[in-house]
């Protein structure tokens, strides 16, 4: 019989999918995970509980997370639901007002914000301008175009017009009008009009704008604007070297158009001056409908089968370059915007089964796409919304199915760890403002907005405090006739039913925390696996597992006789509801059995409590026969 001593002192490469446990030669085996669920993972390799969620709205619908920040004291946060916008700061609602944008609309929504303007795009809608004036004051108008682009849709198609000035008629030589033609500029031999009306699919009225029309014999030298009700509007949109650059558009999808220098609303290209208006389009051997603008070292664009690189300092008409570098894709069903991670910028491929880095390596002078979720397929499934908390080094993600995926990435230390976060409901959006993590959950058909707050171990929790004990906490309407988790004066209470918005507490206290209990769940890999033994392995004996901990007040392990409370310490019994102390140490426990079975895990942390909790290592004694 051989005894066999084993630590386990990193959790640095996360949840590893079943896809992988047959590749016990790969390093994360060491520092991998069987499940690692409501924790997240420390740069230093230890596991924590996550933080619980905050309640602070409840919104009437499907709701799109816009972080909207124009300084370090003027941060929002800004909730999109059906015709409407709401915008949050310091966790109250400070303004409300209609806006254009349907449920249906929503996930397609791009966005781009400069100085205290953030523009809104759709496909199917015209862009928005939100501008603030103070906290209280806010106002949505439509972006318009000073100069907007022009593109020829139909050639060989003939235009008459009725006379060179003032209101006229036009006539074409094929139906090629349609009702959303009214409103959009013509160009007519380079000369300017406005539809006024469209009378049918081969005459409209318009205005002659500036400049009158130099005939009025029929010509094919006419095209319009690029932007219309009939063409479609920007897809998505950024700003990079003080140009407004739109990518896109529902009839123009592979085209790129970027404003004149300073001069935001203006797309005329002009005599092709340094400062003028530039348009190209995106021309390969695959699809390429644009998805999403990023400014980073370059203009970086990125399509639905392809990232490119767009290059030129400045970028100018004739100094600008295109180049193709990585073949991933991006969503094309919904707009989940890159985010910029340490200098590489994060997408969600096209397959829905990764996490793409879109990095520049000086070395190749070219941009590399690295999947971050190679090693965590389970967990990336049909990303719907991101965000990524600078302060704590998480990028988190929404997944399709209500989950949400947690990334621990630190490249330098070589951590790029998943964990995955799961409610009692569903996860649907995400978004940072403010240095907080804001998330849509929707819980019992109703959609709330709550954001992760490190003293909580609760979700959709509220906290209150009072001078004198109390035994009634009021204000908890929504968690109506739900079991809510309670914290009271710092020590678990067992679970109320909320009624009539209140809980009733025996003994009272003066401080308390209510919300949703959440399942933390860590558990390793197989020894077996690890190992490299297979099913028909020895029977293996856990002898002993020694649990370091960090500030942790209550743990509790299965070692293969179910869930059983870690005794830190000789409990007082006069102190049973007294806020039970955090313990730093090693405890160690004994374990009886042999196990059989070679992909069941010799131990397994799991508990509701909601108290911190944070795991740094384990060491397991084991016996096998020989």
């Amino acid at each position: 019989m051989s005894a066999t001593r084993r630590i386990k002192s990193s959790f640095a490469a996360g949840e590893l999918a079943p896809e992988l446990y047959g590749r016990t030669d790969l390093r994360a085996f060491e520092n991998g995970a069987r499940r690692l669920r409501n924790v997240v993972i420390q740069p230093t390799g230890g596991v924590t509980r996550r933080p619980g969620l905050r309640h602070i709205a409840t919104l009437p619908g499907p709701a799109r997370l816009i972080p909207f920040e124009f300084n370090t004291e003027q941060a929002y946060l800004l909730a999109l639901t059906h015709n409407r916008l709401q915008v949050f700061k310091d966790d109250a609602e400070v303004a409300s007002f209609a806006t254009p944008w349907t449920t249906a609309m929503l996930p397609q929504l791009a966005f781009t914000q400069n100085a205290d303007t953030l523009l809104v795009f759709h496909p199917d809608h015209a862009p928005q301008r939100l501008t603030r004036s103070s906290h209280v004051a806010w106002s949505l108008t439509d972006f318009g175009f000073a100069r907007p682009p022009f593109h020829l849709f139909v050639p060989g198609v003939a235009l008459i017009p009725s006379g060179p000035t003032g209101d006229i008629s036009i006539a074409a030589s094929a139906p090629v009008f349609q009702p959303g033609h009214a409103g959009a500029e013509l160009r007519i031999e380079g000369r300017a009009v406005r539809v006024t009306a469209v009378l049918g699919a081969q005459q409209l009225l318009a205005e002659v704008l500036s400049q009158p029309l130099l005939s009025t014999a029929q010509t094919q030298a006419w095209d319009e604007a690029a932007f219309s009700w009939a063409r479609g509007w920007p897809v998505c949109g950024g700003f990079h070297q003080s140009r407004l650059v739109l990518g896109g558009s529902r009839d123009l999808p592979n085209r790129l158009w970027l404003s004149r220098t300073g001069d935001l609303a203006n797309f005329d290209p002009g005599t092709g001056l340094d400062d003028e208006a530039i348009e190209f389009a995106l021309m390969s051997d695959q699809v390429n409908a644009i998805r999403g603008v990023f400014s980073g070292r370059h203009l970086q664009v990125f399509t639905s089968g392809a990232e490119w690189m767009v290059s030129g300092d400045p970028l100018t008409p004739s100094s600008i370059q295109l180049n193709r570098q990585t073949r991933i894709g991006s969503r094309v069903d919904r707009m989940v915007p890159p985010v910029d991670v340490d200098g590489s910028t994060v997408f969600a491929a096209r397959s829905g089964r990764s996490v793409t880095e879109f990095a520049y390596t000086d070395v190749a002078d070219a941009y590399q796409a690295n999947d971050l979720a190679l090693v965590a397929r389970h967990i990336v499934r049909d990303p719907v919304s991101m965000a990524y908390d600078g302060a704590e080094r998480l990028l988190h993600l929404v997944m399709a199915d209500g989950s949400l995926g947690t990334l621990t990435l630190y490249r330098a230390e070589q951590v790029i760890a998943w964990t995955r976060q799961e409610t009692q409901g569903a996860f649907r959006a995400v978004a940072e403002a403010d240095g907080r993590i804001y998330t849509v959950v929707e819980r019992g058909g109703t959609h709330r907005l709550e954001r992760f707050d490190a003293a909580l171990g609760l979700d959709a929790a509220l906290t209150g405090t009072a001078a004198e004990p109390q035994d009634e906490w009021s204000g908890l309407e929504h968690l109506e006739g739900r079991q809510a988790g309670i914290l009271a004066d710092g020590a678990p209470r067992a679970e109320a039913t909320v009624a009539a918005g209140r809980v009733t507490l025996d003994p009272p206290a003066t401080s308390v925390q209510a919300g949703l209990p959440f399942t933390h769940v860590i558990e390793p890999l197989p020894p077996q696996l690890s190992l490299g033994l297979g099913a028909g392995a020895a029977p293996l004996r856990l002898v002993s597992a020694t649990f370091r901990v960090l500030e942790t007040p209550a743990l509790s392990v299965d070692l293969g006789r179910g869930l059983q409370p870690v005794p830190f310490r000789r409990l007082d019994t006069t102190l049973l509801d007294a806020a039970p102390p955090p313990f730093t140490g090693d405890v160690t426990l004994r374990a009886l059995g042999w196990r059989r079975d070679a992909m069941t895990p010799l131990w397994r942390v799991e508990g509701n409590l909601p108290l911190p909790l944070t795991l740094l290592s384990v060491t397991t004694d084991t016996r096998m026969t020989t």
